[in-house]
């Protein structure tokens, strides 16, 4: 097929690739959902990944206001393409208190990972997304990310679980 372009390319995606130990934040001081995107997003600034906070921040949040990203089990993944970032970049934060989200299973969320990738990266963009939705599906890596004492420990299991899922 002309101009095709598979998903998966010849190798697995790891998100350890574009999720770094310094974008990792636990606990997150935001109580409610905009606090918390703003939070991650402040995150990967601070990191020196994005030329400009601002649009990211409004590119973020309209792709919330379109549809909620909490996908369940106390877990959302607000994301956006934008120009702010030259590569994807994913940001993790477990909130202290869980946060309401308007998640499909009506529940609070807990657990918030925020990607961000150039305009032009759907193919990675939909993998991270993907990949970062099957790291909720196992309970064990579920339970272990939620309860994971510190950023580093939490890295930790996302490393320890990066090739499997």
């Amino acid at each position: 097929m002309p101009g095709f372009v598979p998903l998966c390319g010849n190798r697995s995606m790891k998100l350890t690739e574009h999720l770094t130990p310094n974008l990792v934040k636990i606990p997150l001081v935001a109580t409610d959902k905009t606090a918390a995107i703003t939070e991650l997003i402040d995150l990967i600034d601070a990191a020196g990944l994005l030329s400009a906070r601002e649009p990211l921040l409004q590119s973020v949040l309209t792709r919330e206001n379109q549809r909620s990203t909490g996908i369940g089990r106390g877990f959302a993944i607000p994301h956006a393409k934008s120009d702010s970032v030259d590569k994807l970049v994913v940001a993790l934060g477990r909130t202290a208190q869980p946060i309401e989200f308007k998640a499909i299973d009506g529940k609070p969320v807990s657990l918030i990972a925020l990607l961000a990738s150039p305009i032009s990266a759907t193919s990675m963009h939909i993998q991270a997304l993907a990949k970062l939705s099957r790291l909720v599906t196992n309970a064990s890596v579920l339970d272990k990310i939620l309860t994971a004492p510190t950023a580093a420990e939490l890295y930790q299991v996302i490393t320890e679980n990066d090739a499997e899922n």
